[in-house]
């Protein structure tokens, strides 16, 4: 369609490129347009074509087509507010398909207070009930959040792989009020954040991570939400050494509670015999306990097992590895996929609210973010088997 888009808004594209994370150059390039259209566009001195302002709308800013006819923007809160933690370089790092993912995390917590008339409803709440203190003794915190969710050492200890302890984590975390949803992030160097909330905080985990980063980052990431402190994890020795002061010592503490929590000092000191110079070693502790080996280094690290240049050389060359293998996990099928992504907790409770004819089928379908005509390929009778 070739008529231009008349009574659009320009200071709405600006924005919506700005706080999607697009540079003018990377808007015309995908538009096959020259820059100079962009910023024409912008000033309100020409006009996109309603196909173009389609592409804008729906293939790069993730935004409804309604929204560049609006007198103003509306009111979001943007990465610099959520993540104070953050220094400004970080934040200013976030690409464009991470701050997309920001954004469809907000409209989930949003979701969330919906289909619950805003009352979480989980009968243990932990980020109620359990509170961190960057003073606090790390071994003591971890045992408590263990008991807490009510998953022995010996219990973790038993799960076959990484891929079953993953479902287990993300399920214990779900069942204390937490949901953990996933994406396939494509910055890899983050492997997940939170989102505070006073009902419904909520974890994402970047599914393109292997899954023995998922479980760190999921722990890291509570351990940010019982500071009271939203957090992006991003991997890698040299990211926490390149942070100062507070941002220092708020991921030096998370990082340590996720370690200490998944293998537990206790535990782990029964094998301060083996040979952490050598990998395969390092390998049986990390099947051990479902981790990652930079996690069991780290541990001879700080048992003094082995010293500071050994483990920053192999955490850097495990790191390389892992991001040219790394892909999504979801496989193949579509919905699948999406189920993994959304939890099963929250599927059931979209779905719960359907069937009680709560809600239609084609807010259902807006819930899961699907077409109205496909919501059956999600539901909990075809996707949830004792197989996923």
């Amino acid at each position: 369609m070739k008529q231009p888009a008349v009574g659009i808004n320009p200071k709405l594209l600006k924005w919506a490129r700005e706080t999607s994370g697009y540079s003018i150059e990377q808007v015309a390039s995908a538009l096959k347009k020259k820059p100079e259209s962009i910023i024409a566009w912008e000033a309100g001195t020409e006009l996109p074509t309603y196909m173009q302002l389609e592409k804008l709308a729906y293939q790069l800013y993730k935004r409804p087509m309604a929204l560049f006819f609006f007198p103003e923007p509306p009111d979001e809160t943007q990465p610099s507010k959520s993540f104070r933690t953050l220094p400004k370089n970080e934040i200013d790092e976030l690409n464009s398909d991470t701050l997309i993912t920001l954004r469809k995390a907000r409209a989930m917590q949003l979701a969330l207070y919906e289909l619950t008339d805003g009352a979480n409803t989980t009968t243990k709440c932990i980020f109620r009930d359990v509170k961190f203190g960057l003073s606090d003794d790390i071994r003591q915190k971890a045992t408590e959040v263990r008991e807490y969710l009510q998953i022995p050492l010996n219990d973790q200890l038993a799960w076959k792989d990484a891929r079953q302890a993953l479902n287990k984590w993300r399920e214990a975390t779900e069942n204390v009020g937490i949901f953990v949803f996933k994406s396939a992030l494509k910055q890899k160097e983050i492997s997940g954040f939170c989102l505070l909330d006073e009902k419904f905080p909520i974890i994402y985990l970047n599914n393109s991570s292997a899954q023995t980063r998922q479980i760190f980052s999921l722990f890291h990431e509570l351990a940010h939400i019982l500071l009271g402190e939203n957090g992006v994890t991003k991997t890698g020795v040299d990211y926490v050494k390149s942070l100062k002061g507070h941002y220092k010592t708020i991921e030096i503490f998370c990082n340590a509670f996720a370690a200490e929590f998944l293998v537990p000092t206790e535990d782990f000191i029964k094998f301060k015999h083996y040979d952490f110079y050598n990998d395969y070693k390092v390998g049986e502790l990390a099947d051990r306990y479902n981790v990652s080996l930079e996690v069991i280094l780290r541990k001879a690290l700080d048992a003094h097992l082995v010293d500071q240049d050994h483990y920053e050389l192999k955490s850097r060359e495990w790191a390389s590895h892992a991001n040219k293998k790394s892909k999504s996990c979801g496989g193949g099928d579509y919905y699948r996929t999406k189920a993994t992504y959304l939890g099963a907790k929250f599927i059931n409770l979209a779905f719960g609210k359907y069937y009680q004819r709560h809600i239609t089928r084609e807010q259902l379908a807006d819930y899961l973010n699907v077409k109205a005509r496909n919501v059956d390929y999600l539901d909990p009778l075809n996707v949830f088997r004792k197989s996923a």
